[in-house]
């Protein structure tokens, strides 16, 4: 079973395409690439934390076909575009804004939102956050997990800590 990381995949976001400039001809190409990428890397058993904003205003029985398409045993953080239609959703594992968890001897900070400062900071505890999209200059020890900084697809903690793309 591996771990995997991600965010702001925004499924159905007409905005995101110009917004972030994603590489897709429009929406539907960009939400079938999303999960082609997704169950590209990630396996059934495997393990995924979603750091928020998974769909953007979407009827509920699109946002749980979606999930239901995604390999995995599926985590959300939530981020300010998660509604209760997205949270409630029963194919989460867990649901929650803030969470700290260790993989592979490191502990994480996970969250949708950046952090100035977070507990363990000063001992080499990491955050992991989404909401940027790439766009603002991170802390040492402080990631971007969205699929705009990794290829439109879930990373591991070793591809985030040692910047592999």
């Amino acid at each position: 079973m591996a771990i995997f990381f991600t965010s702001d995949t925004h499924f159905g976001h007409g905005g995101a395409l110009g917004l972030y400039r994603r590489p897709f001809a429009s929406v539907a190409a960009m939400n079938a690439g999303l999960v082609e990428r997704w169950n590209e890397v990630v396996g059934m058993n495997d393990e995924v934390w979603h750091l928020g904003d998974f769909a953007i205003r979407q009827q509920p029985p699109v946002v749980a076909e979606l999930l239901a398409r995604l390999n995995g045993r599926k985590h959300l953080l939530t981020g300010n575009n998660d509604p209760p239609a997205t949270t409630e959703l029963g194919d989460w594992e867990s649901v929650q804004p803030y969470r700290e968890i260790e993989v592979d001897g490191v502990s994480l900070v996970l969250c949708h939102y950046p952090f100035r400062s977070w507990r363990g900071m000063a001992k080499g505890w990491v955050n992991l956050h989404g909401h940027s999209h790439g766009r603002m200059k991170p802390q040492p020890r402080q990631f971007d997990v969205g699929v705009d900084v990794w290829e439109f697809r879930p990373v591991t903690l070793s591809e985030i800590l040692h910047g592999h793309r």
